[in-house]
């Protein structure tokens, strides 16, 4: 679910004009996985321009706040959870925790760093979810800790069905700022995109794994 349309299609408007999202639906982009794909997106990006920085920050901050309440912690998700993670804590007040890809191989082997006490109310932050496995593996972690996980917001969300599922099954709830349909809307009104190019878009994101233009 996308939490401001006004404001989704802001994002999605920035995200194209920095260049943190590219769509190439005549000249795809190859993923790790191996799926061919029409989109590329790099959120990081956004931590470079201070004005969108900010609108982000700020649009992550009211989504909480209007959602879920303020919670007593952030959690950001490594790696691009963990920057805009620390900039909503700072927006809210509040203490900031972190987890991990995987446990540190030294010392004493923490997967969550920080400091935090069980029971405590935590918001997820994601900076792009995909098919949501590496962030319900953290959300795992987190619920092992002990926390209360309220829910996970991320910037973007390319809105696979499997996702969707995988959040359900794990009892999550999941808002966006932005979206894939949202980002789409916005391309083809900045002819960043054209009227041809919407039908391989949309087959991409029902089928990403057989794709191919």
């Amino acid at each position: 679910m996308i939490y401001h349309k006004d404001k989704a299609l802001k994002i999605a408007e920035f995200l194209l004009q920095i260049k943190a999202v590219k769509l190439q639906p005549k000249s795809p982009f190859t993923w790790a996985s191996g799926w061919k794909s029409p989109i590329y997106c790099d959120n990081r990006i956004t931590l470079s321009f201070p004005n969108i920085r900010t609108f982000i920050r700020q649009a992550y901050a009211q989504s909480i706040l209007d959602y879920f309440g303020k919670p007593d912690l952030i959690a950001g998700i490594a790696t691009g959870g963990v920057p805009q993670g620390v900039l909503v804590a700072q927006e809210l007040g509040i203490p900031f925790i972190y987890v991990r890809s995987s446990p540190k191989e030294h010392g004493m082997g923490n997967i969550i760093e920080g400091y935090f006490e069980k029971g405590q109310r935590v918001v997820v932050i994601e900076d792009l979810i995909s098919t949501g496995g590496s962030s319900l593996k953290a959300i795992q972690s987190l619920r092992e800790a002990g926390l209360d996980i309220k829910g996970l917001v991320a910037i973007f969300t390319y809105g696979f069905e499997i996702a969707t599922k995988n959040f359900a099954e794990a009892d999550c709830p999941v808002l966006t700022l932005s979206d894939y349909d949202t980002l789409v809307e916005s391309a083809l009104k900045t002819k960043y995109i054209t009227e041809d190019d919407i039908v391989s878009l949309h087959k991409w994101r029902e089928k990403p794994e057989s794709w191919n233009p």
